[in-house]
């Protein structure tokens, strides 16, 4: 069989395109624009650069590195006064609530800082001389008997719960060593000058840190005028503002720690010195001190080294010291925490216990209860010129949205559910069909 192949003639385009002519005039732009473009120099760009700039521009740079360098060394050497100094700040804004009372009552600002001051200083003072003795002594006395108690714990543990803990592989893991008990031990043992240093140099700490308290305290607002004085007009608001922050929120947030970790360790006092725990005044101080000043963790490690105590001495008292710790926490929460702190700003929990693990590895023991006061002056700064956005309405809820998947199950069940509980339409010629599930027997029968 052969096969004949008929072959289209292909339909004319409706877009003939370019004729011939179209064609030559645009050969002929393009050889005329490469003809211009050959026959037209290249510019060329030449830099001129003065001798003298260079020599201005690299004494600047030199300037400006060596000064860095400088306010390098200069912060390295007066690390220790430039801390002083962060303290005297710190408790000159802690008294500014107490300043604002006696102002508020017709008082100059220089008395009113000079009546608050005075307060504190014969206070702790007498604190100091009532209580001093007693608190290093039993300090001491408890880093003594850490290898013992810890010994004692283990023995309790294994007796109640048939266990069978060795407590030397637990001092070791803990890193209990003898000769950094006894060198603790020793240092507590010579009492604040002996703790904290040689007497000239705390004596010098203790003048510096009170003298620029009161002058910081006293000065208030001509403070801020003197330092104003050295800014642009449109930054000296800014200035005042900040300042403004600093001493209202920040300084009632100071106080009011202060205020509750005072009544949490004399309540805690009270009550272990009524049970008779061993070194009850500084479990005490520890107890209010970590519970404000220590987010989080405060509370159980101010409850959890008493306890610890009590187990090595009378196990019957952690019990009291555990109930204890649950009720005092509801009273504080409930009671008096809204009424000291009710005008001051919170520290987001999380930002706080950064703020005490930087401090501590900055300043030590001391940083770490200051850390919380410096990040809440940032936190209060940064709230007041932060910008802030609404969420989007995904973010908005708690709830995680639900997917597509769970959304096209949870319609397929209603219209399951819609299709149960509606009624049957009649059928609309003949009897009505039973299910195919239905016995045979209960068929309906035509005639």
């Amino acid at each position: 069989m052969n096969w004949h192949v008929r072959h289209r003639n292909p339909k004319p385009s409706a877009d003939p395109g370019p004729g011939p002519q179209k064609a030559d005039q645009r050969t002929r732009d393009r050889v005329v624009d490469e003809r211009i473009k050959e026959r037209t120099p290249i510019q060329r760009m030449r830099i001129s650069i003065d001798q003298r700039d260079v020599q201005r521009a690299t004494i600047r740079i030199l300037v400006l590195i060596s000064g860095w360098l400088v306010a390098l060394w200069v912060v390295g050497v007066a690390r220790h006064f430039l801390f002083l100094i962060l303290l005297a700040w710190l408790t000159a804004i802690a008294t500014e609530p107490a300043i604002q009372w006696f102002l508020r009552r017709g008082l100059s600002r220089a008395r009113a800082s000079a009546v608050v001051g005075g307060s504190v200083i014969v206070v702790l003072g007498g604190l100091m001389v009532v209580f001093e003795r007693m608190l290093f002594d039993q300090a001491t006395e408890l880093v003594r008997n850490v290898p013992a108690t810890v010994q004692n714990v283990v023995t309790q543990v294994n007796s109640t719960f048939g266990l069978n803990l060795d407590a030397s592989q637990i001092s070791s893991a803990l890193k209990i060593e003898p000769d950094q008990i006894q060198s603790v031990a020793e240092g507590l043992a010579g009492g604040f000058f002996g703790w904290v240093g040689s007497l000239l140099s705390v004596v010098f700490d203790l003048v510096t840190v009170v003298v620029f308290a009161f002058y910081i305290a006293g000065a208030g607002p001509r403070l801020v005028q003197h330092v104003a004085v050295w800014l642009p007009p449109d930054r000296q608001p800014m200035l005042g503002e900040v300042w403004d922050i600093a001493e209202q929120k920040t300084g009632g947030y100071v106080a009011s720690k202060i205020v509750l970790a005072a009544v949490s360790a004399l309540f805690h006092g009270i009550l272990f010195w009524a049970i008779g725990l061993p070194g009850w005044l500084p479990l005490a101080l520890l107890a209010g001190i970590t519970a404000q000043f220590v987010p989080i963790i405060g509370t159980y490690i101010g409850v959890a080294v008493p306890v610890v105590v009590a187990l090595a001495d009378k196990p019957i008292n952690a019990v009291w010291i555990v109930l204890f710790a649950v009720v005092y926490q509801q009273i504080e929460t409930y009671v008096f925490t809204p009424r000291v702190s009710h005008r001051t700003m919170e520290v987001n929990p999380a930002i706080a216990l950064a703020a005490v693990f930087i401090g501590a590895a900055i300043w030590g023991p001391i940083g770490a209860i200051i850390g919380v006061p410096i990040v809440a002056v940032v936190v209060s700064v940064v709230e007041t010129y932060g910008r802030r956005y609404e969420l989007v309405p995904g973010l908005a809820t708690d709830e995680p949205p639900e997917s597509d998947d769970s959304a096209d199950a949870t319609e397929t069940e209603e219209t399951l559910d819609e299709r149960a509980t509606k009624p049957a339409p009649p059928a609309p010629n003949g009897p009505a069909h039973l299910p195919s599930s239905a016995p045979a027997g209960h068929a309906g029968t035509t005639d």
